[in-house]
């Protein structure tokens, strides 16, 4: 999953409840829906989802599914970009409790770590399987994947450059060549999440790649 570092997405705000007319009752919560969406895309994949999944996983019918979002590829796009918002939000608020960069760092490499183990593991992210399963067919999709990955490296690279300014960060550190580094290690993290690694499996790994900064 990937998080952009002080900047204002245009997707940090979870969707809202569906629009409806003054007076008529509101007939379902949008994030609720999405939530669901988000669970049924990252344990089975965009292909192998229905939209039979999709109702069972929203508590919506195929007809309203269709009205609110017009087809499952309307679907998938709001449940990525919620998945990404929620993600971000998380993360930043994670990040605000630091004050060094490499802690910074340290706080994305076990964010990552925590979420690749177990059954949220094995469930996977969503920008990575995307990455593999939808890039290469969907411009839109791999737009909004690329996108959230460079700014993740973005991020990576700031960081990076901050630590090397108030010195915990090694100054040696090629830093454009060290933040696709660390890019490509959280998206692996995610990716070998998926075979069932254990906690301690993924903590010991966020914490040697801190020894590349040293």
């Amino acid at each position: 999953m990937n998080i952009s570092y002080n900047r204002t997405m245009a997707s940090d705000h979870p969707p809202q409840s569906v629009a409806r007319s003054p007076g008529r009752p509101r007939e379902f919560d949008m994030e609720t829906v999405v939530d669901g969406a988000v669970r049924v895309f990252r344990e089975r994949g965009y292909h192998a989802t229905s939209v039979g999944d999709l109702s069972e996983a929203t508590g919506l019918t195929a007809g309203s599914l269709y009205k609110a979002f017009g087809d499952k590829r309307g679907v998938f796009l709001a449940a990525f970009d919620h998945y990404v918002a929620t993600r971000n939000a998380e993360l930043r608020h994670r990040l605000a409790r630091q004050s060094k960069a490499n802690e910074k760092i340290r706080v994305i490499l076990l964010f990552y770590a925590e979420s690749s183990h177990g059954s949220e593991g094995r469930r996977g992210c969503l920008v990575v399987s995307s990455a593999t399963a939808l890039a290469t067919f969907d411009d839109e999709i791999a737009t909004r994947i690329e996108t959230a990955m460079r700014r993740t490296e973005e991020m990576l690279r700031e960081l990076l450059q901050q630590g090397q300014k108030d010195g915990s960060v090694a100054p040696e550190i090629h830093v454009p060549a060290m933040a696709r580094t660390l890019l490509a290690l959280l998206h692996g993290f995610r990716l070998i999440g998926k075979s069932g690694r254990t906690q301690r499996d993924m903590l010991a790994a966020a914490e040697e790649a801190m020894r590349l900064l040293r």
